[in-house]
């Protein structure tokens, strides 16, 4: 049977520990600050005009996200695609999720709060890698913050060499493509991959 309303999924899941509720902060405290500037990788889910959810990967060295003050982060955007998905989606709806991980940590930190695109230079500027700053930044005024307990991780043993798989399981982003797309040729988009991985990160 399909769970359709609230009672039916209360009835399914026991009440949450009163301490699920009481973690949940309006504001950066020294503990989310300190896991931000440990952490190097985040995702950030948005919500396109057309209603689709999107989740986006962003990475760094640790502390890329900058806490600007006790409500607001800065989140630099580097140079990908350029379909820039997240950014088309916070003009249509500020709304944004942002989920953070540590290498070696069980545990995440979740941001919730809204998002705008900023391009002041005052902003950028000290977000700067080998010289070269982001095009823009998600200033992020911060809604809701909590630590996340680390039995996701745990599970998928996400930080366990031994689960790591043989690469040559699953094809490369060239083979991928070259199957999805009419015409790509697998050689030369991993050649390009290749290319802009060493040359264009930033």
């Amino acid at each position: 049977m399909d769970i359709a309303n609230q009672t039916e999924l209360r009835q399914t899941y026991r009440e949450p520990a009163p301490r699920a509720q009481q973690k949940v902060l309006d504001h950066i405290d020294g503990h989310a600050r300190d896991f931000i500037a440990l952490s190097p990788f985040c995702v950030i889910s948005s919500l396109g005009a057309d209603g689709r959810q999107d989740t986006s990967p962003r990475g760094d060295p640790p502390g890329f996200v900058a806490v600007l003050d006790d409500y607001t982060l800065l989140v630099p955007d580097r140079p990908g695609n350029n379909q820039v998905d997240s950014l088309q989606n916070v003009i249509a709806h500020p709304e944004v999720g942002l989920l953070f991980l540590v290498p070696g940590m069980n545990e995440t930190l979740r941001v919730s709060g809204t998002a705008e695109i900023v391009t002041d230079a005052a902003l950028l500027d000290p977000l700067s890698v080998g010289s070269k700053a982001p095009l823009s930044g998600l200033r992020i005024t911060v809604e809701e913050v909590f630590l996340h307990c680390g039995r996701s991780l745990i599970r998928s043993r996400l930080w366990d060499p031994e689960a790591q798989i043989d690469r040559s399981c699953y094809p490369t982003y060239g083979q991928v493509l070259a199957d999805q797309i009419s015409g790509a040729n697998a050689t030369e988009i991993d050649a390009s991959e290749d290319e802009a991985n060493r040359e264009q990160l930033y």
